[in-house]
């Protein structure tokens, strides 16, 4: 009995034969905006003439990357100086040697960058002042892309600042350009508080992208308080602080022990 082999080509049709995959294949980079920008289930960059897909990141890198994003809005909230893109927005980088399109889990535009982010861009034609990706790591090429290929691209780009986010810490660093174009790790202020030069004023407790406290607490915290919530009124922190009084005082009402209050 014979097997036959069956594989998607182009135009998601069954063809008979050896299984070929567009990964493997030249493609132009009119086709790559024309058929793979946008294509359904997967989404594709492209390097120098070939597609990569972008794996999935883990449950913890991405609960990582959602408290890192929701404290960004926080800041870009008080500190109107940027635009943020989610959904992989692509952007064109032209390096010595060679092209590549690129699609980083959240991209940070500055007003003040000379190339606008319109609202209706489907792809940013300028380059991202910050780039940001959640680690792909389901396998070392995926990872080896993450933390050494778009490294050096996104230096040799121009992208100011590069973060490489993992909720499991094996991989995660931040990334400053230095003025010979190459990236120089962050040097952590007191405390391991990470400080962005793209964005003065923001900053974070590394060790908070894996305890992700709540905006709640972050409001007392002076890391956070300028930024997190600053509207919230003095008797506004005030009740909140009497609510979890309360709390902890029938937690220790529940264990037997009168609250000295």
């Amino acid at each position: 009995m014979t097997t036959e082999l069956y594989a998607l080509d182009y135009n998601d049709t069954r063809t008979e034969g050896t299984i070929s995959s567009p990964m493997r294949q030249r493609i132009s980079e009119a086709e790559y905006w024309d058929k793979y920008y946008d294509y359904p289930d997967v989404t594709y960059e492209w390097n120098n003439g070939y597609l990569e897909e972008k794996a999935v990141s883990t449950q913890a890198t991405y609960l990582t990357h959602d408290w890192f994003s929701e404290l960004l809005n926080h800041f870009l909230r008080t500190q109107a100086i940027a635009q943020t893109t989610g959904l992989e927005m692509g952007f064109r980088l032209v390096l010595p040697h060679k092209l590549e399109i690129r699609r980083p889990d959240l991209g940070v535009v500055l007003l003040k960058n000379p190339v606008p982010l319109l609202l209706d861009d489907k792809s940013y034609k300028g380059t991202f002042d910050l780039c940001v990706e959640a680690i792909s790591d389901s396998s070392k090429e995926d990872i080896k892309r993450d933390t050494k290929d778009k490294k050096i691209g996104y230096a040799q780009g121009g992208v100011k600042e590069y973060y490489i986010l993992d909720g499991h810490d094996r991989y995660m660093e931040f990334y400053r350009l230095n003025a010979d174009g190459v990236y120089i790790p962050i040097a952590p202020a007191k405390g391991g508080i990470i400080q962005s030069k793209v964005l003065p004023g923001f900053q974070f407790r590394r060790e908070d992208l894996f305890t992700k406290p709540s905006p709640e607490k972050m409001i007392d915290d002076p890391i956070y308080q300028g930024f997190v919530l600053p509207g919230l009124t003095t008797k506004q922190k005030a009740e909140k602080a009497e609510q979890r009084a309360e709390r902890l005082a029938k937690q220790l009402r529940a264990l037997g022990i009168e609250p000295d209050i």
